[in-house]
């Protein structure tokens, strides 16, 4: 378990490298080229057939009530009903439902025309000579795709056989319909066939508002809002944004004009009143004039008309005061924040209960839209009327304090003119009856032309109403489309073909389930990797000769350089080759091994020990009528079954011998060691060719009795099933001194040699084994 935990600190600490990764790769160039080869092609068609996009913009200010953007006086005077705006709240009044339907229905966007298209079929709002209306878009049936044509000479339509003149209705599948000259159309016009679709109006203004109009404010303290809109025909586009903002101001003068007619109504029903009053009074002092022959009064009746007139006039100014709060307390006492009509607040004199009753109706006034937009638990419109719920207290109040003042300073006026009346009976009847109907005719004079005042001040507000915003800069769309962006298309399929490429490879070789890779045998084990064999297609079992200055004799001369690493030299001369299973090229190693160890003067015996599946005899063209297993059973002398091989007057080869039926019994009867030791007196390397670990346990007895095992794995053959429990296994089994070779490394994808050698990631030289039926296979 140690040297597990081991094996996953190693693997957890290996860093990504770059270079690495892309020469894993780099061979598959012609399939990666002929990916971005495709990718490339299908982008450039995306490219060419997709439909350009235009970015629509337009920029509007708006009065906020919170960043103080103020109009002029001159303006303010005349606009007396004004509301300044909160940016957030116009933001959602501007895309919401009731305001973006009415754009779809104005622009006939729910019946849109299509012209038919090579590849894909393009909108023809400017390239229709008609367009179509619904008379009743809210209920409209839907209609799939219909062809029609039109004859520009008869101005008629074609549509299912049927001949329809322009500017006519008539009904086709559930709707009224009728065909209009298209005011948008530019020539040419269309070439090609003509189709269109009737579309339920609640779709087009979802799509609108959730994925094609944008609407945000440049900044948190600026009050100028921007209008996106992204289309593939600008001249719709601006005309979509400019039919929004035409309608979103219509409807914001609307809201003002409803408190402007609700005063001017309350004004004109006075007038009414006042002006029948008004001439019976006059038609009173006419008659009585008349008959009694009045010319004129005494001073001293003239002086006390003069004060019970004054008193009379103030009594009078506080009836209308009176009764303009009772209007007042009447609205505040039964209005429950729904529309209706507010009463005028022009007689109010008191400036608290003047500001009071302003802020009511200017609250309510913003209650009424907003609930035209949002529903009744909208947090906006709760706050709204928890405003309204706590001013009407304070209101009420204050006109309760405002009546009990003006109530006492009544009584006061009437008794001063009670007095002065008592002081008029002095005065003869006929003066002071005169003086009665005079007075009478004077209050109703003043009120008639205060309310005349007013009436014409309410007038000119409403005439002159104008929205809380101006148009800074009207719709207009980009001089080039946004979309597609070929740059980035075109980046994107190479991005997308290097990206498929990588994934195709890395999945074909995460589901191998053989070794490919230095890094797979590094993870699994931790044994050192002393070198690795190219695949070489040439097929010959012997690859390694004197004078040879191939890659693969190089790659055995730098194994020879490495036995001094795995502690092999005068005093330790015994080097066991294995492996996992048969065909891993164990033999082939061992023998090439051999032949250079001899080339360098040393004396060398190979020993043929895979007792089971001897192959090494017809590579050296020895029989095996005498060898080890006849030694072990005390047939033959140790010098009997030594042979002189033809490869190398320094290299001696000891064949198997006869296949016996119990190897295992003969490895371990102790004549083995003995063998071993003799050969040590007479041989500088001994090298041992075993069987494979996996099936059977030759090697590891056999490894005991060697200073270093070899342990050969070969690329693209050696399953990994094997190498993950290799090292773990090893500790109960255990081999000796162990040492990884990475045998048969051929290179990746299309590359002859696959890049960098020497390093086993699947990308350097290869070569083959001693197994004829594998290297068949491999070739």
């Amino acid at each position: 378990m140690k040297s597990t935990n081991t094996i996953k600190k190693k693997s957890e600490s290996e860093d990504f490298d770059l270079v690495v990764f892309i020469l894993r790769y780099l061979t598959y160039w012609p399939l990666f080229l002929l990916l971005i080869i495709i990718s490339l092609s299908i982008s450039f068609l995306y490219i060419r057939y997709k439909n350009p996009v235009f970015l629509i913009k337009s920029n509007i200010l708006i009065k906020d009530e919170k960043k103080g953007m103020d109009g002029a006086n001159i303006l303010e005077s005349l606009d007396l009903f004004g509301s300044k705006k909160i940016i957030e709240n116009e933001i959602e009044v501007i895309k919401s439902k009731s305001i973006v339907k009415q754009v779809v229905n104005n622009l006939q966007l729910y019946a849109p025309i299509y012209r038919d298209g090579l590849v894909k079929d393009l909108s023809a709002y400017t390239l229709s000579p008609v367009k179509i209306i619904v008379q009743n878009p809210d209920s409209l049936v839907e209609i799939n795709k219909t062809y029609f044509s039109y004859d520009e000479n008869r101005k008629t339509i074609k549509l299912d056989n049927a001949v329809i003149p322009l500017n006519n209705w008539f009904k086709y599948q559930g709707n009224m319909l009728c065909f209009i000259p298209n005011n948008h159309h530019i020539p040419p016009k269309a070439t090609k066939p003509l189709y269109f679709y009737l579309i339920n109006v609640k779709k087009i203004v979802n799509e609108l508002i959730e994925e094609e109009i944008h609407i945000s404010a440049i900044s948190k303290q600026a009050t100028v809002v921007t209008i996106l809109l992204e289309d593939e025909v600008p001249l719709r586009g601006e005309n979509i944004i400019n039919e929004l903002i035409r309608v979103y101001n219509k409807e914001a003068i609307n809201d003002k004009n409803i408190l402007a007619s609700n005063t001017l109504a309350f004004v004109e029903e006075r007038l009414r009143t006042v002006t029948k009053e008004l001439g019976n009074v006059e038609t009173s002092v006419q008659k009585f004039k008349s008959v009694k022959g009045i010319v004129d009064l005494s001073s001293q009746g003239a002086l006390y008309l003069k004060s019970v007139q004054e008193n009379d006039e103030k009594i009078a100014q506080l009836n209308i005061q009176l009764l303009v709060l009772d209007k007042v307390e009447k609205y505040v006492s039964t209005k429950n924040g729904n529309d209706g009509i507010s009463p005028a607040s022009l007689g109010l004199q008191d400036p608290l209960l003047q500001q009071l009753f302003e802020k009511l109706t200017e609250l309510q006034l913003q209650y009424v839209r907003l609930k035209k937009t949002t529903a009744e638990n909208n947090p906006s419109l709760i706050a709204l009327q928890d405003q309204i719920d706590n001013i009407k207290p304070r209101l009420q109040d204050n006109l309760r304090n405002q009546r009990n003042s003006l109530l006492a300073t009544r009584n006061n006026l009437v008794n001063t003119s009670t007095q002065f009346s008592s002081e008029l009976k002095k005065i003869p009847e006929t003066e002071r009856e005169l003086l009665n109907i005079s007075r009478e005719q004077a209050i109703k004079n003043n009120i008639y032309t205060f309310l005349l005042q007013k009436r014409e001040e309410t007038s000119l507000s409403f005439a002159s109403a104008v929205a809380d915003f101006r148009v800074i800069d009207a719709a207009e769309s980009s001089l080039l489309p946004i979309k597609p962006n070929n740059k980035l298309v075109f980046l994107m399929g190479f991005l997308a073909a290097i990206f498929a490429g990588v994934s195709f490879m890395y999945i074909v070789e995460l589901f191998n389930r053989n070794i490919r890779f230095r890094n797979e045998i590094e993870k699994f084990v931790t044994w050192p990797i002393i070198g690795e064999i190219t695949f070489d297609v040439s097929n010959k079992p012997l690859v390694v000769a004197e004078g040879d200055r191939s890659v693969i004799a190089e790659q055995f001369r730098q194994l020879r350089s490495a036995l001094d690493y795995v502690g092999i030299n005068e005093g330790k001369k015994r080097i066991l080759f294995t492996s996992s299973i048969s065909g891993e090229g164990k033999s082939f190693v061992s023998s090439n091994m051999a032949i250079s160890l001899a080339l360098t003067g040393k004396k060398v015996v190979l020993m043929e020990l895979d007792l089971r599946k001897p192959k090494l005899a017809e590579v050296f063209h020895i029989k095996r009528d005498k060898g080890i297993s006849n030694y072990l059973v005390s047939r033959v002398t140790s010098k009997e079954i030594i042979n002189q091989t033809d490869v190398h007057k320094n290299l001696s080869f000891i064949s198997s011998g006869s296949i016996p039926p119990n190897p295992t019994e003969l490895i371990v009867n102790g004549k083995l060691e003995v063998l071993l030791q003799d050969l040590e007196t007479n041989f500088d390397y001994i090298i041992i060719d075993s069987a494979p670990v996996v099936p059977v346990s030759d090697s590891h007895i056999l490894s005991k009795m060697a200073d270093a095992t070899v342990f050969v794995i070969r690329h693209a053959y050696t399953p990994k099933v094997f190498i993950k429990r290799l090292e773990e296994d090893n500790v109960v089994r255990g081999l000796k001194n162990v040492s990884i070779i990475f045998n048969g490394v051929k290179g990746r994808g299309f590359s002859k040699y696959g890049g960098a050698y020497g390093y086993g990631y699947g990308y350097g030289y290869g070569y083959g084994n001693d197994n004829d039926n594998e290297n068949k296979k491999a070739k």
